[in-house]
């Protein structure tokens, strides 16, 4: 069967500075990672050299097929001081966006994802309400200065991701991918040491990924707004959203109060931040089912990731469908990916979801894109190297790329508009 999608559908792939960039030597996740018993399973170094390999790599991203590339600027190169900001870090962004452009890619850009400057962890990081201001004013830089030719920008990746990761460490009793401990949710003692890198104590230490009580969500919620607010000031025709990490929520009988609890921490709570946004970035990797005990453990045989996932594709069109029984804006998929060493598994995955996209559409749904995670194999926040979510493959001794038959099938459906089942 053959499923053609809109003609302005937006097809690519997606990265984030810290991940592919390198040397990001300015942020807390660096500093994080360079603590006294940090639980950082790797470094991130050189990561995958895309800062100085870029226009290889969207050259290469072009030659696949990709028709589109979702990366991040770095807030901690260009605002390397508070009010001080870098005009060669802004002219190396410039390049990119111009980059993408010269190759037929759209850029969408994202303003933040993760990573902030060590000087904001001085301040208070993200429990001090002037971060809103701050962050805002770096975007309105941003903006004025390379955003002329961008038509998407997210300001910030995954705003609920703190308040999901919280609900994971202490209610499933997972191992903290950032390092927080689990039970009592206080900052361990590595921590302090990534503090007094980042030339703070632990006091004032609150990286975004801490961001998980009502006075820090505001400060989130805060800057979103503020930063919409100087974007559209700068370049009106931009197209201003954010992303949230979504599973789609199922229940089994008894789990239906543990599900809608789950749904407002996840969704509902943010709801009215993005309901004046452009569009709303949605980011699935899996489902979550509850029972009359809370969240219940991947059942016996089912497939998982490398991530510990369910391999469960299918999740994303449930997630769309949900969201758009409770928003009116359009929805851009900003991530959809799987960490796997078996690449047929991958094509597999893509395939299941974007017949699901498919039907989204075919429903009536406004979906404006789709854009797989990751385009590359990269650095994996705490988890390394080891976990590996890209359709092009690098060695991180050669740094060379490996395109791999997951990334020639999104290139093939992306050139040709066209899901083949």
């Amino acid at each position: 069967m053959k499923y053609t999608f809109p003609e302005s559908f937006i097809w690519g792939t997606a990265t984030a500075a810290h991940q592919v960039e390198g040397n990001n030597n300015n942020c807390d996740v660096w500093a994080e990672e360079y603590s006294e018993g940090s639980p950082y399973k790797d470094r991130s170094g050189d990561a995958v050299d895309h800062y100085n390999r870029f226009k290889d790599d969207i050259k290469l991203m072009a030659d696949i097929g990709f028709k589109s590339y979702r990366f991040s600027v770095e807030w901690a190169r260009i605002e390397p001081e508070p009010g001080v900001y870098s005009r060669a870090q802004l002219n190396h962004y410039r390049e990119v966006i111009q980059t993408c452009i010269d190759n037929g890619l759209k850029p969408v850009v994202t303003m933040f994802h993760f990573t902030s400057p060590q000087w904001l962890m001085r301040l208070g990081g993200w429990k001090n309400p002037e971060t809103a201001d701050r962050f805002a004013k770096y975007c309105e830089v941003v903006i004025k200065e390379i955003g002329q030719d961008l038509d998407y920008v997210l300001t910030m990746n995954e705003a609920n991701l703190p308040v999901m990761l919280k609900e994971l460490f202490v209610n499933l009793e997972f191992v903290p991918p950032v390092g927080i401990d689990a039970k009592s949710w206080t900052a361990p003692g590595w921590r302090e040491s990534a503090a007094s890198k980042c030339g703070t104590t632990i006091d004032n230490y609150f990286t975004f990924h801490m961001a998980s009580d009502d006075s820090s969500i505001q400060v989130v919620k805060d800057a979103h707004r503020k930063a919409r607010t100087a974007i559209k000031r700068c370049n009106p025709a931009i197209k201003v959203g954010l992303s949230l990490a979504l599973p789609e929520i199922q229940t089994i009988d008894g789990g239906e109060k543990h599900a809608e609890q789950a749904w407002q921490d996840y969704f509902t709570q943010f709801r009215s931040l993005f309901e004046d946004d452009d569009f709303l970035g949605v980011q699935n990797y899996t489902r979550e089912v509850y029972g009359s005990s809370g969240a219940l453990p991947v059942e016996e045989g089912r497939e998982i990731t490398a991530m510990g996932y369910e391999y469960y594709p299918e999740a994303l069109a449930g997630v769309i469908r949900r969201i758009n029984g409770e928003i009116s804006i359009p929805i851009l998929v900003t991530e959809h990916g799987i960490a796997t060493d078996d690449d047929s598994r991958r094509e597999e995955f893509i395939l299941r979801g974007l017949k699901g996209v498919y039907d989204c559409v075919a429903e009536g749904i406004d979906i404006r894109g789709y854009m797989y995670w990751s385009t590359f194999d990269n650095f994996e926040w705490s988890f390394g190297y080891d976990k590996r979510f890209g359709v092009i493959g690098v060695n991180l001794e050669t740094q060379e790329r490996t395109v791999k038959n997951s990334a020639k099938l999104l290139g093939e459906i992306s050139q040709s508009n066209t899901l083949r089942l």
